[in-house]
């Protein structure tokens, strides 16, 4: 594919493998969803069987789905050359909840930091976390063999959420849809993808080792599973820390495994989605962005029969919080798709398409987001070594969940908590409320920053949120302390503060930009 200039296809074609992209994601999801998080560090072996409510009851309000199509929208709004601030408009006023890097670009947003640094690890402990990943497929699907297009409006989006090796899931799976468009071979389409990131980030380095392992047994996918496993399950989300498994949430992890359905699968759609199923973690993110990898390769026209027939009693069905389906999707990415071919050196005819190829290249500077980091401590909010000083409600806590993961409340300003730790970075769960307070944070005695923990009503309860991301402490033992403040939000209707679990990390993260 390196000398290609040009690809003909057709309008036909075109629109054929776009609706196969959003048709493929939706029933991926579908099948995914049951098993999300049901096997962690281990190989799910149960049942794949579409459950009956999905398509009635589920489906449209799966935030893989609905976060793709409200950015999407924007680019209906505001066209191809929609900017940061446009995207941030998603998770600004969207009525939709958010988690894990999501969740913290809203925060993020709110509190007044700039769209462009909102995925920042500085700001974002989930900055490699799978975000962007999962809601690139709309970039990819308007970007028909222009890797370099979908690599700026990537740059746009994926920066609000995520950061260095977060960021390049989501470029590299923009560039894989750009691929899946102009090529048919598994192995081209994947080496082409992989000059779109850095070739020494360690997304590249965990693909190369899946190649690797995939040519020693191409008809195992659990000896690449295994080997995956092995070498490559560390990930350093504060919710990783848990008894539950070997939870992973990262963008590049989970993305072995949307390969390892492409390679294994062997381009039959349902074998792909059931092994991606199969390797476990965030299966219905992973099995959905495996099916709209490969129902843009094959097309809809080439889609299990039993896929589309299930699918289209619900095709013309808006997602929750948006004005877009996968019908509705599918003509306003045809159209983008057209316009952006034809602003990139191609011709649009009146059923022929030339698309003028661009270079599967990566330009600029490898990011990294956390430097040497490893976990040191983890508390739940119940361990002994916080020590709630007020009227928190520890005990009634205790009686309802011993041991859980829980937050603990007080409503009296000037209650606090305390913690010693080690390490040099500090995270500390919080609660997000339209009764919430302001928290004041204090590490070693002394002064760091305050915390406005309220929220609009329309997000009540957003227990993932951050109450303390503290960076580039030196080493060694400090202690934290986290105070209701006696100021409070205007639009708050109280002083309620709720915290949680506690982590500590050894390492640093990258350093903010230099303002120009």
């Amino acid at each position: 594919m390196d000398g290609i200039i040009s690809h003909q296809t057709t309008r036909a074609a075109l629109k054929d493998k776009i609706l196969g992209g959003w048709t493929g994601k939706a029933y991926g999801c579908m099948m995914g969803e049951p098993m999300e998080y049901r096997a962690q560090g281990e190989i799910y072996e149960g049942s794949l069987a579409i459950h009956p409510k999905a398509p009635t009851t589920w489906l449209h309000n799966e935030d893989d789905l609905y976060v793709n199509m409200a950015l999407l929208d924007v680019v209906r709004e505001k066209g191809l050359d929609a900017t940061a601030e446009d995207f941030a408009k998603v998770f600004r006023e969207s009525k939709f909840m958010l988690w894990h890097a999501n969740g913290q670009v809203r925060q993020n947003i709110k509190e007044g930091i700039a769209p462009g640094l909102s995925g920042h690890p500085f700001y974002n402990p989930h900055a490699d976390d799978i975000d962007f990943q999962i809601e690139c497929d709309f970039i990819g699907l308007i970007c028909p063999g222009l890797p370099q297009s979908a690599g700026q409006i990537a740059d746009r989006v994926g920066h609000l959420m995520n950061y260095g090796e977060g960021y390049y899931a989501g470029l590299f799976l923009a560039a894989l849809y750009a691929a899946a468009f102009i090529e048919t071979d598994h192995r081209s389409m994947i080496a082409m993808a992989m000059r779109a990131i850095p070739a020494d980030c360690d997304y590249a380095a965990m693909l190369q080792d899946l190649l690797k392992w995939y040519e020693e047994e191409p008809d195992d996918w659990r000896h690449t599973w295994q080997k995956l496993e092995d070498a490559w399950n560390f990930d350093l989300c504060p919710w990783a820390k848990t008894d539950a498994g070997r939870f992973n949430i990262q963008g590049h992890f989970n993305g072995t495994y949307i390969l390892m359905g492409l390679l294994h699968g062997k381009g039959d759609y349902i074998k792909s989605i059931s092994i991606c199923t199969r390797c476990g973690q965030d299966t219905d993110s992973n099995v959905g962005n495996c099916g709209g990898i490969l129902g843009t390769l094959i097309g809809y026209d080439k889609l299990p029969q039993t896929v589309k027939d299930e699918l289209a009693p619900y095709m013309d069905r808006d997602y929750n919080f948006t004005t877009l389906s996968n019908n509705a999707a599918s003509e306003l990415c045809y159209r983008l798709a057209l316009e952006n071919i034809e602003r990139n050196g191609g011709r649009v005819d009146d059923e022929a398409i030339t698309i003028a190829v661009q270079p599967f290249t990566f330009e600029g500077e490898r990011e990294i987001s956390f430097v040497g980091m490893e976990f040191v401590e983890t508390f739940k909010a119940l361990d002994p070594a916080l020590q709630w000083h007020g009227d928190w409600d520890v005990e009634d806590v205790r009686k309802r969940q011993a041991g859980g993961e829980v937050v603990i409340s007080s409503s009296t300003p000037g209650d606090y908590v305390e913690v010693v730790f080690n390490g040099t970075c500090i995270y500390m769960q919080g609660n997000l409320h339209s009764n919430y307070g302001i928290i004041d944070i204090y590490i070693d005695g002394e002064f760091i920053q305050s915390r406005d923990m309220f929220i609009d009503r329309q997000w009540d309860n957003c227990l993932q949120s951050t109450a303390v991301w503290v960076t580039g402490l030196n080493e060694g033992q400090h202690t934290l302390k986290v105070a209701i403040s006696l100021e409070k939000n205007a639009a708050s209707s109280g002083t309620e503060i709720a915290l949680g679990r506690v982590v500590s990390y050894r390492g640093a993260v990258a350093p903010l930009p230099e303002k120009e």
